[in-house]
């Protein structure tokens, strides 16, 4: 049977256990939307392409072993997501961008949209490639996902010009490739986990942090074993933000800076010494450093390590323990953890006072208790998108359990919170889904409620409105002068009236006391919906104000 190029895509696609596809209509892609069809793979198209490829990424996140992919046209659809794809290269998440092109047959000719796509894409992605024959389309999907997954994982590029996809081949002529979006587990060296041991059996104050790969390696389950079996104080980054239980006695927040300041030990568990560390400064000079990670490129950036154990990190945490009872040392911490557990607890007590303000306009702690509070005990995906608000939702909510925070990573993009929801609320229907945003990053994809009110999917957001580019208008002030402020102010803009204009439901909160029965509403209406928040605006030397214009 003849078929063109759109249907083998779609049909590669469906093998590789892709299950949806986040789009912007483009006339250079639409053969893959007919092969969608004839798959079963659901099409969904949004306002940005930028959303797209945050929405796949999400889906990679929330789907282990399986795939996220982004079907963008060229030109303008294609460099509209490359923030997207960018945003993955950070977060290392696994995803697909198939990207359209003008004819192969007009090359360099100048063609609607012509560009090149491929070396925009190189730098930020593991694997960038064109096909340029209809018959290898499969092969070429399967290449770009086997990259996306293996090792260390990131996004991967596929171009496929306009007159390739539409082409028309046999079917029976063409080779479907065995699809693995599962990555082989990467076993350790076994000299390398002794050498660790070694450490861990000398150590008297040592801290571990888990952090991305930990994830990206299924070592949740793993590594709360480790935990429990030493009783080492752990702390969380990036999407190893739930991946220790909730209520480990080990598991620890406010004393972070203290902690790895005085200790002797520090397990990076796939976590990079990057600016999030200091560049490993702010681990204490003398304390020695074991690192475990997927790949060895990311062992020892910024600091030489004095053990390095490269694989699968639930592979080397088993192997690890297994070592741990060959020599019959129980590694017992929990003293030095009750003692961090004791400074742990008077830093809470410190912080909680500063939860019960009833000033109006509202602190943004406040608020973010408020949420806490109302999402205590409920099965939810919460999604962080902003600066100032998430940075302070970061200290105030706990992660309910694995996959239930997300947020951009270390590239710090803002934009992500509706994209992310959408991948998120597709995945997990039986869970709700709630993005925290600032009023600043609402304005980047905010007109996804559109696509949430087509799809008809009931996520939920909360803004905080200070009128403010909060994280860039408090450094301006300080260093320049509160009265020298450039392009850090916004409106107090409703934004649930747009929210409401779109089709969905909207709230609007001027005191702390609202917010609870305003979300209670916004989950309770079906639809997708917005609680607004009038927060305190806070901008340094002292000026506080909020004003609706």
């Amino acid at each position: 049977m003849e078929v063109h190029g759109g249907k083998l895509a779609a049909k590669a696609l469906k093998q590789a256990g892709v299950e949806c596809i986040f789009t912007l209509s483009g006339g250079h892609i639409m053969a893959i939307y007919d092969g969608c069809l004839d798959e079963g793979i659901k099409v969904i198209d949004v306002r940005h392409e930028q959303a797209a490829v945050h929405a796949a990424d999400a889906w990679s996140r929330l789907n282990p072993g399986k795939i996220g992919c982004a079907v963008l046209t060229a030109g303008p659809g294609t460099t509209d997501g490359t923030t997207g794809v960018a945003n993955a290269w950070r977060a290392n998440s696994p995803i697909l961008v198939i990207g359209g092109q003008g004819p192969f047959n007009n090359l360099r000719r100048g063609s609607l949209q012509e560009m090149d796509h491929v070396a925009v894409m190189k730098p930020i992605t593991k694997w960038a490639d064109t096909c340029y024959d209809t018959r290898r389309i499969p092969d070429y999907i399967e290449l770009g996902i086997r990259h996306a997954v293996s090792g260390n994982p990131g996004p991967a590029f596929l171009e496929i010009p306009m007159d390739v996809l539409g082409g028309t081949v046999e079917e029976d002529t063409v080779r479907f490739p065995t699809m693995r979006p599962k990555p082989p587990v990467m076993m350790p060296d076994k000299e390398d986990v002794r050498r660790a041991v070694e450490l861990l059996q000398t150590a008297k104050k040592p801290v571990m942090m888990a952090g991305t790969s930990v994830k990206w390696s299924n070592a949740s389950a793993t590594i709360q074993k480790f935990i429990e079996k030493t009783h080492i104080p752990t702390f969380v980054n990036g999407m190893g933000r739930g991946t220790v239980k909730p209520g480990t006695p080990e598991l620890l927040n406010r004393v972070r800076r203290e902690s790895l300041q005085t200790c002797d030990l520090f397990i990076c568990a796939g976590v990079l010494l990057d600016f999030r560390l200091g560049y490993g400064r702010t681990i204490a000079a003398d304390a020695k450093i074991i690192q475990l990670d997927i790949e060895n490129e990311l062992i020892g950036t910024n600091r030489s390590v004095d053990a390095a154990v490269v694989g699968n990190l639930n592979a080397s945490f088993d192997m690890t323990m297994q070592c741990m009872e060959d020599s019959g040392d129980s590694m017992d911490h929990s003293a030095w953890r009750d003692q961090l557990i004791e400074r742990e607890n008077q830093l809470e007590a410190e912080f909680t006072a500063r939860l019960d303000s009833d000033e109006v306009p509202i602190d943004p702690l406040r608020l973010c208790r408020e949420i806490r509070d109302y999402v205590a005990d409920k099965d939810m995906i919460l999604i962080g998108d902003g600066g100032d608000i998430v940075a302070q939702a970061a200290k105030v909510l706990p992660v309910p359990a694995e996959n239930g925070w997300m947020d951009p990573g270390p590239l710090g993009t803002l934009g992500v919170g509706m994209p992310f929801a959408l991948a998120a609320q597709l995945a997990k229907p039986d869970k709700r889904v709630l993005i925290i945003y600032g009023d600043g990053s609402f304005g980047l994809n905010g007109f996804e409620y559109d696509t949430a009110v087509r799809f008809e999917l009931p996520i939920v957001g909360i803004v905080g409105v200070d009128g403010l580019w909060g994280q860039m208008a408090r450094p301006q002030a300080m260093t320049y002068g509160a009265n020298r402020l450039v392009a850090t102010r916004l409106n107090f803009t409703r934004y649930d009236k747009i929210v409401e204009a779109m089709g969905g439901h909207g709230e609007f909160c001027e005191r702390p006391e609202e917010i609870g029965p305003a979300l209670e509403r916004a989950f309770a209406s079906g639809k997708p919906a917005l609680v607004n928040v009038v927060m305190r605006q806070d901008i340094g030397s002292g000026m506080k104000g909020s004003t609706y214009v």
